[in-house]
């Protein structure tokens, strides 16, 4: 026992330091996005707390993983303290962790971020705090709502209904609440679960996808000059005013401007206001520390790239092949494509046993409500990497580094000679008893439509990427005030020394 609890420490050990850097992360991420004029303590930490669960989920996988591939010894035989009861424990205490994370993203996701998001989109200079209670509560009950509902779906929906002529209504709901009661929830829980993964699949093919090629190939192209980009902005300057006195001197002997006239000077006004304000941006960033540092460090901006694109171009091809593998060997769209061992070889799936957008998120900028939008997205992506590292390395998700005993008989003359024992990689075809399944593995696929979904979607994802390859390679550079000086832009020039400090 005293070996058990001190595998099992270590396990937990990795745990917490990975949640400490996880909080550390989140913090420093949101604080990067958050609008420096109009930031709230309480979204603040409601973002920070909800991106950190997703994370701490998902790093719960790694514990997971972990855990059973200790039980056992390299050889494939259990370790002395590993019996039955220390096993069920440690899964247990990793299932009891699933179940308050994921509890706590539905508490988030359907009543926490809606809340305190509606609270501030109805927040007025001199609205009543208690009217702006009662409107986002009002909201947020739809919200709820389909909790209830994906929680009822999931409890009821996948168990036998008695078809006995005997039997009564109230009975079969009887047996229904009796059954939810003896699962706890687990099928519940990992429907509604489950739902929320489809919607970050979505998101994760949208944004992610393209996010992965367009990332690396900025860092190798870089951005524009700065003097350069001023040269053009003042050409442009140029040209604004010169067509706002044309269109003013259509009025120098006193007649007024048209109706047409005045909207077109209006709107070249703004322009002019908004390349003024370039032109102050870009002026500020060409002396500034900042851009001769980033100039400094352009190669490891350049070796950064090539490392990501080759990173994102292993990924891609490793959910390539492992969709490909399901859709040749899996049992098809009614099992939904699940496979549950290897039989293309899968970079990643050698590898890690081995190793064992509504509103413009822009830096500094980010709104209250937009800042709470993007942490539910991320939070919904988060959720859907888990059953993505499932599709990269299925194998390795189910059972880690685990192996299993197959005894080997060799006979001369068809005389058996000699018994041997080999060790293996666990896979399907263990017997259940000698590999453990990891408690990510039970919550992914209870459900077989989900993972169909999923298979579709890993398609989806990998056309994504390759469309988003070809555009980031046919576009040129990035401004080097990207997304900072818009016509909707909130940031005045007084802020500039703080945002690029």
């Amino acid at each position: 026992m005293a070996a058990a609890a001190s595998e099992l420490l270590t396990g937990w050990c990795l745990f917490a330091l990975a949640l400490l850097a996880i909080l550390i992360f989140c913090w420093v991420y949101v604080r990067k996005y958050q609008s420096r004029r109009e930031s709230e303590v309480i979204s603040t930490i409601t973002a920070i707390f909800a991106l950190a669960i997703a994370l701490i989920s998902s790093a719960l996988l790694p514990v997971d993983i972990f855990l059973v591939s200790y039980m056992k010894n390299q050889n494939g035989t259990f370790k002395d303290w590993a019996d039955a009861n220390v096993s069920r424990q440690i899964e247990d205490t990793v299932l009891y962790g699933y179940y308050t994370l994921y509890s706590i993203i539905l508490f988030c996701v359907f009543l926490w971020i809606p809340f305190v998001y509606f609270y501030y989109e109805e927040k007025e200079e001199d609205g009543s705090t208690c009217l702006q209670v009662k409107t986002a509560l009002r909201y947020t009950l739809g919200f709820l709502t389909i909790c209830v509902v994906l929680l009822l779906i999931g409890a009821f929906v996948p168990l036998d209904i008695p078809n006995k002529k005997n039997s009564t209504e109230w009975e079969k709901v009887k047996l229904l609440f009796e059954e939810f009661g003896s699962s706890h929830g687990l099928t519940a829980l990992s429907f509604s679960i489950s739902s929320l993964t489809v919607i970050g699949m979505l998101a994760a093919i949208t944004y992610t996808a393209y996010g992965m090629s367009a990332l690396p190939l900025n860092l190798i192209k870089g951005t524009t000059s700065a003097a350069y980009e001023r040269l053009e902005n003042t050409e442009d300057i140029e040209e604004v005013e010169h067509h706002i006195l044309r269109i003013k001197s259509k009025c120098r002997d006193g007649r007024p401007l048209s109706s047409r006239d005045r909207r077109a000077v209006q709107q070249l006004e703004e322009r002019l206001r908004t390349l003024r304000r370039r032109e102050r941006h870009l002026e500020f960033i060409e002396k500034s520390w900042w851009a001769k540092f980033c100039e400094a460090i352009r190669p490891l901006k350049i070796v950064g790239g090539v490392f990501f694109i080759i990173v994102a171009l292993l990924f891609t091809v490793s959910l390539f092949l492992s969709n490909l593998d399901k859709a040749l060997h899996s049992a098809g769209f009614d099992s939904g494509f699940i496979i549950l061992g290897t039989n293309l070889t899968n970079p990643l799936n050698m590898l890690l046993p081995v190793l064992q957008t509504l509103y413009k998120i822009r830096r500094g900028k980010t709104r209250p409500q937009a800042l709470l939008f993007l942490c539910m997205i991320l939070l919904l992506i988060v959720l859907h990497t888990s059953y993505m590292i499932y599709s990269l390395a299925p194998q390795y998700v189910m059972y880690g580094s685990q192996k299993y005993l197959v005894q080997s008989n060799q006979t001369v003359d068809g005389q058996l000679r000699n018994v041997t024992f080999v060790s293996k990689d666990c896979d399907a075809d263990a017997p259940e008893d000698q590999c453990i399944v990891t408690r990510t593995y039970l919550f992914l696929h209870k459900f077989w439509f989900f993972s169909a979904v999923y298979y579709f979607g890993n398609w989806a994802f990998i056309a994504i990427f390759l469309i988003g390859l070809i555009v980031s390679c046919c576009k040129g550079k990035k401004s080097v005030i990207e997304g900072e000086v818009d016509e909707d832009s909130d940031m005045s020039d007084d802020e500039l020394s703080v945002y690029y400090r």
